[in-house]
């Protein structure tokens, strides 16, 4: 019997972001668990930023999620959940936002939590100033978002952290040992709540 498929789909084209989930999620792949499929959509921008970054792919999505009749559950991976709701229209098979699954999974870690964005366009506090490409990659990435997230911390008393971009995925656990608190990255957390239901349902 073939395993499940659970479809992480990156909805830039920046196939540094993917290459950053398929190493978050690699804990997740246990020999008779659910195979965990990361694409890129390459009809994407670089990165999400904008609205109209997030409406420019929201069809192009629910054209994959249409079109994949293997796959047993989809993970749009990008914390602007763009195409959500048309993704679910267009299957009966579940469909997972990062940022509801992120902030789900938060508020069973703590009463308050905050989120670090990339930029004021996507979230006006606790912002970063850097563009997807720039998270992805690393350089400096990690040193801003301790600064911030210690800020979220001790000024806002946030006792969970989640990272608000899927390009952040890296810095997970050298950003929990620095601040000393839960940090989610809400990717792993949509593809865990994606196996439950494929596992259960």
């Amino acid at each position: 019997m073939s395993r499940p498929v659970i479809h992480v789909i990156n909805p830039n084209s920046n196939t540094v972001v993917t290459a950053g989930l398929k190493e978050a999620l690699a804990p997740l792949v246990f020999a008779d668990g659910p195979q965990i499929r990361c694409s890129t959509l390459a009809e994407g921008p670089i990165g999400i930023e904008s609205q109209a970054d997030v409406e420019s792919v929201v069809l192009p999505l629910r054209r994959i999620v249409a079109a994949d009749t293997d796959a047993a559950a989809f993970v749009i991976a990008c914390y602007s959940d763009p195409g959500l709701w048309a993704c679910r229209e267009a299957t009966r098979r579940p469909v997972f936002g990062i940022a509801e699954c992120g902030v789900a999974t938060a508020l069973t870690r703590g009463d308050r939590f905050g989120v670090i964005a990339i930029r004021t366009k996507s979230i006006r506090r606790h912002l970063l100033e850097m563009s997807v490409a720039e998270t992805a990659s690393g350089e400096g990435t990690l040193a801003r978002m301790i600064a911030v997230g210690t800020a979220l911390r001790d000024e806002d008393g946030a006792e969970v952290v989640v990272m608000g971009c899927a390009g952040m995925a890296r810095h997970r656990r050298p950003l929990e040992e620095a601040l000393g608190v839960p940090v989610i990255d809400p990717t792993q957390a949509a593809v865990a709540m994606a196996m439950g239901a494929v596992r259960f349902g």
